[in-house]
């Protein structure tokens, strides 16, 4: 990719300083050019992720070669395309996956990780995909390894990949359990499809888990939160339970008991998606086309979407993910 090649500017969201939501500006970039296997999108929504809040903070550098502008998830119009960036062409409606840029009116994205807009889907809603989907596939389903009938623990249901892991997973043929922080976010939870939802200030998840399974326990477990939660999981997992961290809100130096880890045979294992291969992420870009894509046109799976906010209103974006009381995606309109 080239910046500014093309003489164009556009409005973008940079980040002034490492620090709280203040330091989000709205600044004058270069219109990216986009190059070989690559297609220029016209956004028309961004969308906003736990990641970005710690790129603002200084504590999640963009990787190498990548945009500094935050954002990892956009949709809209091709506007261009660079060589080999089949099948895309101008005009093709689309959202993608990307290693930053997304904050701005215009964001360069690889085409092999570019997905058409579901059949009667808005070009704004499918902003709300491409993190959640990619993140809950590779996580979910190929590290977890969820297989139909078993349970799924889900630590976070009202998140943006909470609500679509749970969907995902019941519309696949898995009992889901999740927990949420308030009776009104495991409200929508069990709307969504989770058989139990656990509100974590009021309930031990772990006797509620153990209840809700007849003593045996969750076979998967997909934790945003890590800390002293990642230890209490090992306590109401099943027998050749798997957990997957994504996030560790919670700590991340957590204390386990390897006495139980060793006797119940459970795999602890974790991922992040930003810095992998385009080879890597066009691989779960293939799959989710495949099968979760007729999921999405079918209805089975829905967005869900809190909020929808300016360009130049990031910080607050940034404030209302900090608060914490959202429920699904909040979304940057360029």
């Amino acid at each position: 990719m080239s910046a500014g090649a093309s003489g164009r500017v556009m409005r973008a969201i940079g980040i002034s300083s490492p620090g709280g939501p203040e330091v989000l500006r709205v600044e004058e970039r270069p219109v990216p050019v986009p190059g070989p296997g690559e297609v220029l999108i016209r956004v028309a929504a961004a969308g906003v992720n736990r990641p970005d809040l710690l790129q603002r903070a200084g504590r999640y550098p963009p990787p190498r070669g990548a945009s500094d502008i935050p954002g990892l998830e956009v949709s809209g119009l091709v506007e261009a395309a660079g060589p080999d960036a089949r099948p895309w062409k101008v005009g093709d409606a689309v959202c993608a996956l990307v290693t930053g840029g997304g904050y701005a009116a215009y964001c360069v994205a690889p085409a092999a990780q570019c997905l058409p807009v579901p059949a009667g889907m808005t070009l704004e809603d499918a902003a709300s995909l491409p993190e959640n989907c990619f993140t809950v596939w590779h996580n979910v389903f190929e590290r977890g390894a969820l297989r139909p009938g078993e349970t799924l623990l889900v630590q976070g249901g009202s998140s943006g990949i909470g609500v679509t892991a749970i969907q995902i997973a019941r519309a696949l043929g898995s009992e889901v359990i999740a927990t949420a922080g308030s009776a009104a976010k495991c409200s929508a939870c069990l709307a969504l499809g989770a058989a139990r939802a656990i509100d974590y200030r009021r309930e031990d998840f772990v006797a509620a888990v153990l209840e809700h399974t007849g003593g045996r326990g969750f076979d998967v477990a997909l934790d945003m939160v890590a800390g002293e939660v990642l230890g209490r999981e090992i306590e109401a997992a099943a027998e050749d339970a798997r957990i997957v961290v994504i996030a560790v809100q919670g700590g991340a130096r957590p204390t386990i008991d390897a006495a139980r880890l060793m006797v119940r045979r459970i795999t602890i294992t974790g991922s992040t998606l930003r810095a992998r291969s385009v080879a890597f992420k066009a691989g779960i870009a293939a799959t989710l086309r495949e099968r979760v894509w007729p999921l999405l046109e079918a209805r089975r799976v829905l967005p869900v979407v809190h909020a929808r906010l300016a360009l130049d209103e990031a910080a607050g974006a940034h404030a209302l993910l900090e608060e914490g009381a959202h429920i699904g995606k909040v979304l940057l309109l360029p």
